[in-house]
């Protein structure tokens, strides 16, 4: 899939501010507020080093980085910092690609906005479980479970009701999944959410809605996953049913699977997480290219809770064209992909 031909970058992994450079201005990704101006004569956008080198018409030099410390500019010999938090950023180097998993990373990171971990940091402004479980399972390798922590520790709802207010119950093990990455059983929606499982409870299974249909599999894979990682008794068995949303969870249990059709091109073309997961899952080559050598690596394509009007600050084209890019799921499935393969 083709994306719009716009040249940008994003600083502000974690819980930094977030910046949007591109065409010589740096700008509040949020906001818009204008931060820096340069008349640019050449600009040279490094997405696994974290910068932007940029020089202006006049033959000054300027670079925009962001490593560890936080988000600086150097401009004409003066280095000034825009945001600083702590945070860890692995260089990957015994990686067979370390420079992809740097990007795909900060494609991650980029998207956690005041703790809170999103699909994309302006198409969409709450946490998605399904997607911020998978985000979590990246940060907690990578040493930086501290930027969610407090987000985990406040939730307070089983349910996310993002998706045209469904209560999905995949999102149950999604949570106790989360939860037991900061905390224990006796954090108090572990409770709610063991008697909120029986609404969903089929025999030995659990079913509802996920993506407007039911995929028992799925969900009780999930929270299967989600009981195990708190040390909670499990009495759950997977159904041996067909679900194509069974080869989305690679984490555990592939042998409670059922082989049917795997997802569809166009599936794939416009949710390219689908594609990645299901790869991970039968140990298949990946679905697409690992990348086109553009930033960003990962994007998705008209979702239906998606605003991509609010994608209107990079490009118009990205709003016209209903897409968001980066998109965090998909890195983080890209990411947990290529990092199990060494």
């Amino acid at each position: 899939m083709r994306l719009p031909d716009c040249k940008f970058y994003l600083f502000g992994m974690g819980n930094r501010r977030k910046l949007l450079y591109k065409q010589g201005m740096l700008l509040d990704a949020l906001t818009g507020e204008s931060i820096r101006k340069w008349d640019v004569a050449s600009e040279n956008v490094q997405p696994s080093e974290y910068a932007v080198n940029i020089e202006t018409r006049k033959g000054r030099k300027a670079t925009v980085k962001e490593d560890e410390t936080g988000v600086w500019i150097e401009d004409d010999g003066e280095r000034i910092f825009l945001t600083r938090s702590r945070l860890r950023l692995p260089s990957f180097e015994r990686s067979k690609r370390p420079s992809m998993l740097r990007v795909l990373h900060h494609e991650i990171l980029v998207n956690i906005v005041n703790g809170k971990p999103v699909p994309n940091l302006l198409a969409y402004p709450k946490p998605w479980y399904r997607d911020a479980a998978v985000m979590c399972m990246c940060v907690e390798k990578t040493g930086n479970l501290h930027v969610v922590e407090d987000w985990i520790f406040g939730l307070k709802e089983p349910f996310d009701r993002n998706n045209a207010g469904d209560c999905e119950p995949d999102n149950l093990g999604q949570v106790l999944y989360m939860i037991s990455l900061v905390s224990d059983p006796s954090h108090p929606l572990v409770d709610t959410i063991l008697n909120t499982v029986p609404q969903f409870r089929k025999g030995n299974h659990i079913i509802g809605l996920t993506d407007h249909s039911e995929r028992p599999v799925y969900q009780t894979k999930w929270l299967k996953f989600g009981l195990k990682s708190l040390g909670l008794d499990d009495p759950y068995e997977v159904p041996e049913v067909f679900d194509e949303y069974s080869a989305l969870f690679w984490m555990d249990f592939r042998k409670e699977h059922v082989d049917g059709s795997p997802f569809s091109d166009e599936a794939r073309m416009f949710y390219p997480y689908l594609g990645w997961a299901e790869a991970h899952f039968h140990g298949w080559s990946p679905p697409m290219e690992y990348s086109n050598g553009k930033y960003p690596l990962t994007w998705e394509a008209h979702a239906s809770q998606a605003d991509y009007d609010r994608m209107a600050l990079i490009s118009e084209d990205y709003v016209n064209w209903k897409i968001c890019a980066p998109h965090a799921w998909r890195a983080a499935e890209m990411f947990l992909y290529l990092f199990d393969r060494g």
